[in-house]
């Protein structure tokens, strides 16, 4: 949720934001419940006052008869009136976290072919086997058997490439202990709060990702991001200890709504992956140098592994309600002769920390909102999907990239 001041200052500002992230808000709705809720809460408090006045003056005796009827009315009205005020703010609340983060200056106009590309990595090359076909050759990978046992677009991964999404993982997450990120697991599942204070709210009904449990206050977790954005929620947290850096290991679940069109062969838009994510807290003047860091763990982690790649700003037009910029990592696939998506990297700002109310503490004593940024090392299944496309030999074996061999016992081939 933006900060209500921003809002009252710069209405057209947040209105044209909204406007070009493709989010329908009604800032004129807002404002008025906002100057509402504001006159009522001064009219309650103001009763309130009169309320503890007649009270102290019936003290030490009998109260006088008008003094009784005073205190009966004011009763009454604040009633009505804080019954009001409840319904203006609830209101309020729901409209006011439809309202997307403002961006960044730097962050391109536009819809997702307006994204920038600001570096390249590796050698781009085409004539690859599809990951889909040169796994399920060998054995590796079923999607019958897990359309049969949970549905379309839900598959078993076996064998040798079981190991070695569990090789890929040991590879990142021993890469992100060594740059200070603490490892942590975590529940699947997060209440409303948790998921409407993460901010990942829809631009349409029919967007709606998450699966949800019915007669329960739970959903299912979309990214690893849900539940770590709620970790700190109604924390004052420490600057000196700013920031926190998390290393969250989790399966994440989505629908995969509003993807018509988009390319979904295979291991593309899975209803269930494993991710290995980053997460930062920070305070506010720290989170854009983090940014730029947790872009460069990514470029170098999948350095690390030889992967073609480049690496873009991406658009207003195409960043979720939480994000003030994002980076995508688009690594190269030989066999469609194209970029596609692999990890991402956001700062978020105060968007989510003020929905779960995370604070951070100065040495001054001063309490201001923190910053939240998120980021993906690897999804595996598309990360299965890049290194079987990159690494297929002539006679149909896979080759280990080199800085993954240590974490399948030396082997160089599967």
């Amino acid at each position: 949720m933006i900060d209500i001041n921003l809002l009252r200052q710069q209405p057209e500002k947040v209105r044209e934001n909204a406007k070009n992230k493709g989010y329908e808000v009604d800032v004129d709705r807002v404002l008025e419940l906002d100057t509402r809720r504001r006159k009522l809460q001064q009219q309650a408090d103001e009763l309130r006052e009169k309320r503890n006045d007649i009270a102290s003056k019936m003290k030490g005796g009998k109260p006088e008869p008008s003094l009784i009827e005073q205190g009966k009315n004011i009763k009454e009205k604040l009633s009505i009136l804080e019954k009001d005020l409840n319904l203006t703010d609830e209101e309020f609340l729901t409209q006011m976290k439809q309202i997307p983060n403002l961006i960044f200056e730097d962050v391109p106009l536009g819809g997702e072919a307006d994204s920038v590309e600001i570096s390249t990595f590796g050698q781009t090359k085409t004539g690859a086997k599809d990951h889909l076909d040169f796994a399920t050759a060998r054995g590796w990978l079923d999607f019958e058997r897990g359309a049969k046992v949970a549905g379309t677009k839900f598959y078993f991964i076996k064998g040798d490439l079981a190991l070695l999404e569990n090789a890929l993982l040991q590879y990142s997450l021993n890469f992100l202990i060594e740059k200070g990120f603490t490892y942590i697991t975590m529940p699947h599942l997060v209440n409303t709060k948790t998921a409407a204070g993460a901010g990942f709210a829809p631009r349409s009904s029919d967007q709606s990702d998450e699966y949800f449990i019915e007669d329960e206050d739970l959903s299912l977790i979309a990214s690893a991001a849900m539940p770590l954005t709620g970790f700190h929620s109604d924390e004052i947290l420490d600057e000196k200890d700013l920031p926190l850096l998390y290393a969250g290991y989790s399966p994440c679940y989505r629908k995969e709504a509003g993807t018509y069109g988009k390319h979904t062969r295979g291991l593309f838009r899975v209803h269930q992956f494993n991710k290995l994510e980053m997460y930062a807290f920070t305070t506010p003047e720290q989170s854009l140098e983090i940014h730029e860091k947790l872009r460069g763990f990514e470029e170098e982690l999948w350095q690390g592994l030889n992967i073609p790649h480049r690496v873009l700003n991406i658009a207003e037009g195409n960043l979720g309600a939480p994000a003030a910029k994002k980076y995508d990592i688009e690594y190269w696939s030989p066999v469609d002769g194209t970029y596609r998506e692999l990890t991402s990297c956001s700062n978020c700002t105060d968007f989510q920390t003020r929905n779960l109310n995370i604070r951070v503490r100065g040495a001054n004593g001063k309490v201001r909102i923190a910053h939240s940024l998120n980021g993906t090392a690897v999804a595996f299944a598309r990360g299965l999907v890049a290194i079987i496309e990159h690494y297929q030999t002539d006679d149909g074996k896979l080759q280990v990239p080199e800085k993954i061999r240590p974490y399948l016992n030396g082997r160089e081939v599967l």
